[in-house]
């Protein structure tokens, strides 16, 4: 069942939104494997790097975007993912630690302005948000503000929601490897399902299979989102690769890993396959497929009711 709708593209077709000089050709490419892969809408995103390259960035895909009908239909919006995240080893995960600063208003309005009005989904840490400022500037302005790459205590994720946090990025991914079994950022974030939307990377190495299982059904499918976190070699299959500052080998099993193997560099799966691991390896329907994968993400834009 095609009409997904997925909230963190970093890249596609062999195209890398963060690369410097994207040109109108990239984009529309990217664009045309989306749609032949059956994606409907994306949020175009761009991660951690230092703020005047980020802005850079921003610019370059809202011109880019403007001039395109193509990009327009597929790019409903832009997600800012860094660069106010944990930056310790671990929670920061493949963002470059020398670009990761704590969220800061006047750093936050500059990325605002670069996007042009698109912003629809920042990921930050919120133990680094002094007070809360930036999440309640923008919860305020309607943007959707998620946890990711952060370690914040029980308390402080709490306080964060009633600031107006209402998500978190990919759970279970941008954490250490190594952590308490018990009191850790995955079970502080599920004993808060009820209260945000959480996603997830189903392509079986981010999250286990077991694992995925049983926290989608704790969440419920009614507040789970599956995400594919695509970078530059999502839809085209195995080979060699260059994604930002890494060299990536991408195997028959479409992971992403740096080359030392010490951590997952995002994902290079689309969304069939996607859909084809959730009902091969969890049991879910299409039906319930359609709705992880179509229905919340909107739901969680306020696109739908």
């Amino acid at each position: 069942m095609s009409n997904y709708f997925d909230l963190q593209v970093n890249g596609y077709g062999g195209i890398d939104f963060n690369r410097e000089g994207l040109t109108a050709d990239e984009l529309h490419t990217a664009c045309e494997y989306l749609q032949r892969d059956g994606v409907a809408g994306i949020l175009a995103t761009i991660v951690t790097e230092h703020l005047p390259q980020m802005e850079g960035r921003l610019r370059r895909l809202v011109e880019l975007r403007e001039r395109d009908p193509l990009a327009q239909k597929l790019i409903s919006g832009l997600h800012i993912e860094g660069p106010f995240i944990n930056p310790e080893k671990g929670y920061r995960g493949a963002h470059p630690e020398d670009a990761i600063v704590p969220a800061e208003l006047g750093a936050m309005r500059g990325l605002l302005e670069a996007a042009g009005g698109l912003t629809r989904v920042v990921t930050l840490a919120p133990e680094l948000d002094a007070n809360f400022a930036v999440t309640h500037y923008l919860a305020e302005q309607g943007i959707v503000v998620s946890a990711g790459h952060c370690g914040p205590s029980l308390e402080v994720l709490r306080d964060s929601i009633d600031a107006g946090l209402s998500m978190f990025t990919h759970l279970g991914n941008g954490c250490p490897m190594m952590c308490n079994r018990h009191d850790n950022i995955v079970q502080r974030v599920l004993s808060l399902s009820d209260r945000l939307w959480i996603c997830f990377i189903a392509d079986g190495a981010h999250i286990p299979w077991p694992a995925l299982k049983n926290y989608i059904r704790l969440v419920g499918p009614e507040r789970a989102i599956v995400v594919t976190d695509a970078i530059a070699p999502a839809g085209l299959g195995p080979g060699n690769y260059t994604v930002a500052r890494w060299k990536l080998t991408i195997g028959e099993d479409l992971i992403a890993r740096a080359p030392d193997g010490s951590h997952l560099v995002g994902a290079a799966m689309n969304m069939p396959r996607v859909e084809r691991n959730l009902c091969e390896h969890l049991g879910l329907s299409v039906e319930q497929v359609y709705q992880l994968t179509s229905v919340n993400p909107r739901r969680a834009l306020r696109m739908l009711p």
